[in-house]
């Protein structure tokens, strides 16, 4: 008996240069698992492009004419039009500070090669988050350390979050490794379980939490105290 075939990720472009919509198009239309389903110059065609094609994906820029690719991303992100991931010329933290708190899922360099475009595409798909570029965790840990710090005072004075006491006890470990960057496949290895276990876990943390990917997990494990902002 075959498999029933898997619906396509559907993927929206948003860049204000054509060429590299057109790039990043033939990238992805070869894929049996990725269908572009439109484009858009700038952030306010974004939005009215995810409203008309309800995407899965949107790849967003961040410079663009009139509205930028931060502000677009909060608007798809608040109106649930798709997973946003950042797609950027420039290696700067305070572009991708703003991105992961207006809720975009990852982020990329224009650089980065063909199969970790595809990954990224996937991965917010499955309503994950490429988080393996080392400067995405210096940034996550910047934003998530101000929230935690900003009002001063010991970590061991601050309650916990209300939330982590529906975790069990190896749900809570598995949010600390998530916290940490880790893979489903490196927190299997930590604590010796399957992968298939691991996603299980990874699953219910984020269910019972309320969060929306591997992303806002990370944040949170910050936020709760159980990662230090400069812990390793």
């Amino acid at each position: 008996m075959t498999e029933p075939p898997t619906t396509p990720l559907r993927v929206l472009l948003v860049d204000d240069h054509a060429m590299v919509r057109s790039g990043f198009a033939m990238v992805l239309s070869v894929e049996d698992d990725i269908e572009v389903v439109g484009e858009a110059a700038d952030g306010i065609e974004a939005i009215e492009q995810a409203r008309a094609t309800h995407p899965d994906v949107v790849l967003m820029d961040v410079q663009m004419p009139r509205m930028d690719g931060i502000e677009a991303t909060r608007h798809l992100v608040a109106d649930d039009l798709g997973h946003v991931v950042i797609v950027t010329t420039f290696d700067r933290d305070d572009y991708l500070f703003d991105a992961l708190q207006a809720g975009a899922s990852g982020f990329l360099l224009k650089n980065a090669g063909p199969e970790q475009l595809l990954d990224a595409v996937r991965a917010a798909g499955r309503g994950h988050a490429l988080l393996a570029p080392e400067v995405t965790r210096r940034v996550i840990g910047r934003m998530a350390g101000e929230a935690a710090w900003k009002e001063g005072g010991d970590r061991a004075e601050r309650p916990e979050p209300a939330g982590l006491a529906h975790l069990t006890a190896r749900e809570r470990e598995v949010l600390v490794l998530l916290g940490r960057g880790l893979s489903n496949a490196e927190i299997a290895a930590d604590l010796v379980l399957g992968e298939a276990t691991v996603k299980t876990h990874v699953s219910n943390v984020l269910a019972k939490l309320h969060l929306r990917d591997r992303v806002q997990a990370v944040i949170y494990a910050y936020e709760a105290g159980l990662i230090l902002p400069t812990e390793e």
